[in-house]
């Protein structure tokens, strides 16, 4: 059965199914709620229902206290509707988004590579072209009761139908541990993207800097390349870390970049590179690392995070310390069930 929510202040009236979550419904309808865990777990995709009925689903009982349900609200990521409803909803312009419908695609494996010890690429060619900002990640199915997995997408919008994943097995971790040790080349595999606010602010026109730990170099790649291919000129700098030299991985793919581009830097760390190895690159942490290459001045850059949470709270206070503030500064915002219940920074509420 299928109903209509309203979606105000936009006053844009859009097709719900039943037992579809709020969220969902709008994203594929190619309207942007803020959200973030999509667990009900984080409160990010808080709404307020002005008109009908709705099911609350799995909503945490400390992200939706007892009175604000009791006031209307909901979270978009687990409420469904039971008739025709009514939202609220904060809805931010920007200028650089797209807005493109979340859709689902199938495609085929055609490549898995190791790309270090702990990180696969995967490439998946799609049966039809899905179009997408570089930044963006989506969600992929996985057999046997796993569910969906997000992952950015580390290739450019013009990859030609086919995207690249890097997916770091996380031990104990059901999903990528499938990736890592039972997908394989050939396979169907489905998709659902493109998802997350997190791409260039182009129309800004300034200088831009990626901060990028392990596999969260994926979104700062496709951005990266995107930016080279339609010919920005301004200057692009990637800071990035591992904790050693084999897990440093496109490093001579960036190095070819940089020497290609006159605007484009490659600062690469190495966090636990053994004393004796003959690498003479920088010795520490990306926040230090860029510390350094900018000489603690981040003034009128904008500045893009990838990485594990203890990353992106030392990129955050070094960039604030060297004054670029909050306005400047963007995270990847999906996160996963664990990470939504960890407490996040008071330096930075958008994280």
């Amino acid at each position: 059965m299928t109903y209509e929510l309203t979606i105000e202040p936009l006053g844009q009236t859009i097709e719900i199914e039943e037992g579809q979550t709020i969220l969902d419904a709008a994203l594929r309808a190619g309207i942007y709620l803020p959200h973030a865990c999509c667990h009900g777990l984080c409160a990010t995709c808080k709404v307020q229902v002005s008109d009908g009925e709705i099911e609350h689903g799995e909503a945490s009982s400390f992200a939706l206290m007892d009175f604000e349900r009791d006031e209307g609200k909901c979270l978009a990521c687990c409420a469904t509707v039971q008739g025709d409803v009514v939202i609220e909803a904060e809805i931010d312009e920007d200028p650089d988004a797209e807005n493109l419908p979340v859709r689902d695609f199938d495609g085929t494996v055609t490549r898995i590579e190791s790309l270090t010890p702990t990180i696969k690429g995967v490439w998946i060619k799609l049966d039809t072209p899905m179009r997408f900002q570089a930044g963006q990640y989506v969600n992929l199915e996985l057999p046997g009761g796993i569910g969906s997995r997000a992952f950015s997408v580390a290739s450019p919008p013009s990859a030609d139908g086919e995207v690249e994943l890097n997916i770091r097995i996380v031990p104990g971790g059901q999903g990528t541990t499938y990736v890592h040790e039972a997908l394989r080349s050939g396979e169907r595999v489905r998709i659902s993207g493109p998802y997350g606010r997190f791409f260039v602010k182009k129309s800004a026109a300034v200088p831009v800097v990626f901060m990028a730990g392990g596999s969260g170099l994926s979104s700062p790649r496709s951005m990266i390349l995107d930016l080279l291919e339609e010919g920005f000129t301004l200057p692009i700098t990637l800071v990035y870390g591992q904790r050693s030299r084999d897990e440093l991985y496109y490093h001579d793919e960036f190095l070819a970049l940089a020497a290609k581009h006159p605007n484009f830097r490659y600062v690469p760390a190495l966090s636990n590179e053994p004393a004796g190895s003959d690498w003479n690159g920088f010795r520490g942490f990306v926040h230090e690392a860029a510390k350094a290459a900018f000489d603690n001045d981040f003034r009128s850059h904008k500045a893009y995070l990838c990485g594990p949470p203890l990353m992106i709270e030392a990129c955050i206070s070094t960039l604030m310390q060297g004054r670029l503030f909050e306005r400047d500064i963007y995270t990847e915002k999906f996160i996963s069930a664990a990470d939504a219940q960890q407490v996040r920074s008071p330096l930075f509420k958008a994280i």
